[in-house]
């Protein structure tokens, strides 16, 4: 298929112009692209990555045709799935037949499989990423080759390609471990930022999921409570974060003079927000509409860490960025095995900073960048950062078992475009 005149990202701000641009409608024809297509190949999933993990001048790979339920497992409650299946679709074909993801995070765009190299996220101290929920993979290796990875034959395959960056190979297939479908109770409500730093670890243990939004010269933090339950449904409320954008935006341009002002209106708007209290069943309770376009930092730290670089990033933000009107997204995430997760034998507080895809985000985030490594942070994999192979292999304690994996399935690096060798060479 001839390629696109230009491919970019969902942001806008990462672009690439590939010879090839291919969209396989079976398993086999993915094979014979990996096998002939000129390289390095890449996958595409919805372009919510802020990294260049995509880009090629070779050839990129979508699989939005690979996609829907392979089988589902009624008695141990998996489902098969193909790896382009979108998560929006994924929570209306599980719930269809009775099962439900165990955690989301607030999107549902990507596609599994690129949530899953990714190591996408929702929040819950005791709730670990996507890829936690992984039980069997299929995945074509460098050469064409279909491999097939259990949890119980192939334990220490899966650690290593839980979360893969597209790197190792293309996974086609995964069957996911799920949970009877379920409702959630979901309450909001504002607090002090004040308040919420010195109660963070009671504040996020106290639900089953829980994450708190910080508006810049608010003062306040936006907290959200989920929990499961058998209360009746009722009805959700109408979502109001983008006019809330816009609100902010407003107010930031309008008061670019008044800082003073600025923090006074915004202040009091968060306090005057209402309580948000509904029962709904889970599928329409993690996510929400994205329609704002912006770029995203997002770093993984040891969960004590968590509420002191959160206090110094507010700082920053509202002694020297003022042009940041975004919020701050705060959520924490269970310790998993998985050799290349953020998340790996640690419990995580992730931290993350947004900015205007119409505005450049770079002098922000270098100057956050530092405090979130000063703590210890690992980046979120789609997320922009700048760190490379060297900072990654001391972050990574199974980084040169992962590398040894990669090789041996993509010997001659037909995954491999010039931004995933900044990556992996240490």
């Amino acid at each position: 298929m001839n390629a696109p005149q230009i491919w970019s990202n969902w942001s806008g701000y990462v672009t690439a112009r590939p010879q090839r641009f291919e969209t396989p409608g079976t398993v086999e024809a993915l094979q014979e692209i990996v096998k002939s297509a000129p390289g390095p190949i890449r996958v595409v999933g919805s372009g919510h990555s802020f990294t260049p993990l995509v880009p090629s001048d070779g050839t990129i790979l979508s699989l939005d045709h690979i996609e829907g339920l392979v089988t589902h497992d009624d008695e141990n409650c998996r489902a098969t799935v193909r790896a382009g299946t979108k998560l929006g679709n994924l929570t209306r074909i599980l719930d269809g037949v009775g099962q439900a993801l165990a955690n989301m995070g607030d999107i549902d765009k990507q596609s599994i499989g690129g949530a899953l190299g990714t190591a996408t996220h929702g929040t819950g101290s005791t709730l670990g990423a996507y890829h936690t929920l992984l039980q069997h993979m299929e995945l074509i290796d460098g050469h064409g080759e279909k491999r097939v990875f259990t949890l119980e034959a192939d334990g220490e395959m899966m650690n290593a390609l839980g979360v893969s960056l597209g790197a190792f190979g293309i996974v086609s297939a995964v069957t996911l471990n799920n949970l009877p479908t379920y409702r959630m109770r979901k309450r909001r409500w504002v607090l002090p930022i004040g308040d919420m730093i010195a109660n963070f670890h009671s504040m996020m243990t106290a639900h089953r999921s829980a994450e708190f939004y910080f508006v810049p010269y608010s003062g306040h933090a936006m907290f959200l409570a989920s929990d499961i339950t058998d209360e009746p449904v009722t009805s959700r409320p109408l979502e109001d974060d983008e006019d809330g954008l816009k609100t902010l935006k407003l107010a930031r341009n309008l008061l670019k003079w008044f800082p003073w002002l600025r923090r006074r209106l915004i202040s009091d708007a968060m306090r005057k927000l209402p309580r948000e209290d509904y029962v709904e069943n889970w599928l329409k309770v993690y996510t929400s509409d994205r329609q704002t376009r912006f770029n995203e930092m997002e770093y993984h730290l040891p969960v004590e860490e968590g509420p002191k670089a959160l206090a110094e990033i507010i700082e920053l933000t509202e002694k020297r960025f003022p042009e940041v009107y975004f919020p701050m997204e705060v959520r924490t995430v269970a310790a998993d095995e998985i050799w290349l997760s953020p998340f790996y034998k640690r419990q995580t507080c992730s931290i993350a900073i947004h900015h205007d895809a119409a505005e450049d985000p770079i002098a922000f985030q270098r100057a956050a960048e530092p405090i979130f490594r000063r703590y210890g942070g690992r980046p979120h994999w789609g997320k922009m950062h700048t760190l490379t192979g060297a900072d990654f292999a001391k972050l990574y304690p199974r980084w040169k078992d992962a590398m040894e994996v990669r090789r041996m399935l993509d010997p001659d690096g037909r995954f491999v475009s010039p931004y995933i060798k900044r990556l992996i060479e240490a």
